[in-house]
Order: structure tokens, then C-alpha cells, then sequence
């Protein structure tokens, strides 16, 4: 969903994860005289990405798979995706391949402006970086998240899903620190393929003339509040990076506004003087990133599944689980690791209303689905010995060494 939305300039509820019959970013650039290349993941259904860019290699039509043997596609002159060819290492082939686009547009006229999508699988699980970068950071010496817990205090959902269970509970400080060291590792290789493909961007006389935007579709909790992944609606999980740089952009500024990825597509309309399609729900940021403006708007509002729902304001953040009728309200400012929750207290029943209400009108003016007073409501207790380790089929031996010690192999996912 986060990368359909980012691609559409459309919100939840409004795209979701189909992106057939919409109308994309790189379609946009494409009609507007720009010339489309993607690579790397791409989660939304080969037949969008055939029918959003005009050149792709290297591309991963999927949610993941083993960094070392990533199934491959390239987009023929036919405008087809060839059949997957398992290859290298993940971070290596996606930047491999923007840089060798790039070096292919700078020797031709240049006639047309570029649109180049680079969409690493890294730092998504396995832990696996590549070899050199095994070790980079010594697992002990990684300091262990200020909001660390064994276990979560309470089950809003399934917890025995997709990220939770790349580890064992209660999560332990060596557990989580290894994990740590094995994701910064990750990041670190995407920094260095990333400052390559700039590097090719100067060589090539192309980077005074780029806007390059940085971001990401989530973050993993990796032992906050005594989760691993992604599903969960915590500010660990939310946040994502959004670096934008290049001419126009002013350089090494700050801002401090609540903006969604679905924004990116008109911003970036604005800032090359492309019109913004119609249906668009996001925003122009050009007036914040330019300093002519403190927001463009006052809240946010987030949703996992049909189990959570999310509002936060600048210092607020108000989390509503229906199925388990609990809520949640932290103060961000003072509490910005969500460590102290509030609603219960009665000196703070104002706030709930004032949160719960903000969060109704964002429910209906999303046109979310989601069914927030359920006839049945479950119990927030659980019996964490339950809960069972499963790697999936993605994870390479380095991954079953370090994190499934013990765990019979045969009950991996097929």
C-alpha cells in the first residue's frame, strides 16, 4: 500500500495496493516529455510497472526474497517484463542498474529529461548483508532502543505474523542488539550504493540538474515495544525518511511538518512545473520545504489492517484498537518513545475526546472501511508461549545459523 500510494499522489482507501487503471507518477513524467527508467522492487503487479515506465532492468515484481538470489526482469523493447533470472545480491543489481541507466542517458542527446525510480529491497529482512559487511558493527555495542520490552503488553492484533516471527519471545537484549547490528549493516551498504549513484550523477554532469528524493515505505521496530517488524502503528513503525535535495531545494534545511509519502507525486509536479493530475489527494510541500509555510496540515492519520487505527497531531498521538476496545494517548513531546500511556487517567479524558474525535472525522474523510465499533470484542491478554519462530522460505542459511537456533527447519513456510 505505501508504495501504491506513493506512486498514485493517492491515499489509503483510495488505492490501497492496486495500482490497475491509475494513473502513476512515471506515467505523469512519461505524458509530460520525460523519459521513465525503474529498477529494484516493485510490489504492485508486473503489469503496472510494464505500464508505468518505458525502461526497467533488474526489476523484483514481489515483497521479498534472499538478498543473494533475487529474481530479475527486464523490460524488453516490447514493453513486457522478460521472466525472472535469479541474481546477485539485492542493494549490488538495483543500484547496478541505475547507474548503468544513467550512464546510457548521458551519452545520448539528452533531449528528454529523466525519471529514475531506484527502489532497494534492503534493509527488509533476511538480516543478511552482504559478506564484507558482516560484523561492521559489533553486536554488542549496540545500544538497545529506549522503549525495549521482552513482549509486547497486550495482543491488538495476530501476533504470530510476518516479521514477528524472524525471533523468539520474549525477545531478549542479544537478540535485538544482533538484530540491530545485521540491519545498520543493511543501511550502511545502501549509503554506500546510493553515494554511487550520486557519484555517477557528478561524473556525468547530471547532478546540478537532479531532484533526488530519498525516502521509505516503513520503519521496523526491531525491539521496540517488544516487536520486530512493521504492523503495528507506533512512531518507530510510521516514520519514515523524506530527503529532498537539488536545484531549487534549499540546502542542508530542516522542516518540521507532518507530510505523507502520497505527497511526493505533487511536490515534485511543483518543483519541475508539471500540472497535478486530477484525483491527487496529496499535498504540495514546496511551500514548507521553501519555508513559506509551517504545514500543510495539522494531523495525521494511520491505519494497520482493520485491528489499529492512529491520530497524531504535533505532540499528540491518540491509538485505537476497536477489535480490543484500548486505547492509547502519548504525549510526543514529552514522550516521544510512547513508553507512558495516558488514556486511562482521568486528567487526560479531554484529550481522549478531543483525539477520538479528530480521529472520526479523519475515519469518514478517508473513506476508511474499517468497522470500529465490532459487535465482539477480544481479549487484550495472551499466552506468549504460544507464539512460534518461523522463518520463511526467503531466509538463507545465515539467518537460520544466527536466528533459528533450535528451530525445526521442516516447519518453514512453503
Amino acid at each position: 500500500p505505501s508504495r501504491a500510494m506513493l506512486m498514485s499522489g493517492k491515499s489509503l482507501f483510495h488505492v490501497y495496493d492496486k495500482l490497475e487503471g491509475v494513473h502513476t507518477m512515471p506515467m505523469h513524467f512519461a505524458q509530460n516529455g520525460y523519459e521513465t527508467f525503474g529498477t529494484g522492487k516493485w510490489h504492485n503487479g508486473a503489469k503496472t510497472f510494464e505500464a508505468s515506465f518505458q525502461k526497467g532492468e533488474n526489476v523484483f515484481i514481489g515483497g521479498m526474497s534472499d538478498h543473494f538470489n533475487v529474481p530479475c526482469s527486464s523490460l524488453g523493447s516490447d514493453g513486457k517484463l522478460s521472466e525472472p533470472v535469479k541474481k546477485g545480491y539485492s542493494t549490488d543489481l538495483f543500484a547496478d542498474a541505475a547507474i548503468g541507466y544513467l550512464n546510457n542517458y548521458s551519452t545520448g542527446t539528452r533531449e528528454n529529461p529523466f525519471f529514475c525510480y531506484v527502489s532497494f529491497t534492503a534493509p527488509h529482512d533476511p538480516r543478511s548483508p552482504r559478506e564484507d559487511y558482516i560484523g561492521m558493527y559489533p553486536d554488542h555495542s549496540i545500544p538497545l532502543p529506549g522503549n525495549f520490552m521482552d513482549l509486547h503488553p497486550f495482543e491488538f492484533d495476530h501476533l504470530n505474523i510476518r516479521d514477528e516471527t524472524l525471533g523468539p519471545w520474549p525477545r531478549t537484549p542479544e537478540m535485538i542488539q544482533a538484530s540491530l547490528a545485521d540491519y545498520y549493516a543493511l543501511i550502511s551498504h545502501i549509503d554506500s550504493r546510493v553515494g554511487d549513484i550520486i557519484e555517477t550523477l557528478k561524473k556525468e554532469d547530471l547532478f546540478n540538474h537532479t531532484i533526488i528524493v530519498y525516502a521509505a515505505d516503513n520503519g521496523l521496530a526491531i525491539g521496540s515495544h517488544g516487536l520486530l517488524g512493521k504492523q503495528n502503528l507506533y512512531e518507530h513503525s510510521t516514520k519514515v525518511p523524506f530527503i529532498i535535495s537539488g536545484p531549487g531545494i534549499p540546502a542542508e534545511a530542516k522542516r518540521d511538518a507532518l507530510v505523507y509519502l502520497y505527497d511526493i507525486f505533487p511536490t515534485l509536479c511543483h518543483v519541475v512545473g508539471l500540472p497535478v493530475p486530477e484525483g491527487v489527494d496529496g499535498q504540495n510541500l514546496l511551500p514548507v520545504i521553501n519555508g513559506e509555510l509551517t504545514e500543510v496540515r495539522s494531523s495525521l492519520y494511520t491505519a494497520y489492517r482493520n485491528t489499529a487505527r492512529a491520530v497524531r497531531t504535533d505532540e499528540w498521538k491518540l491509538i485505537r484498537y476497536p477489535q480490543r476496545d484500548y486505547t492509547q494517548l502519548f504525549n510526543l513531546k514529552n514522550d516521544p518513545l510512547e513508553i507512558d500511556n495516558l488514556a486511562s487517567l482521568p486528567k487526560y479524558n479531554s484529550k481522549v475526546d478531543e483525539m477520538m474525535k479528530l480521529l472520526e472525522e479523519w475515519y469518514i474523510a478517508t473513506d476508511d472501511t474499517a468497522t470500529m465499533n465490532p459487535a465482539t470484542i477480544l481479549p487484550l491478554d495472551y499466552d506468549w508461549r504460544k507464539l512460534k519462530q518461523i522463518p520463511d522460505v526467503h531466509q538463507p542459511m545465515y539467518v537460520l545459523d544466527k536466528y533459528f537456533k533450535g528451530v525445526e527447519l521442516e516447519d518453514v513456510k512453503k
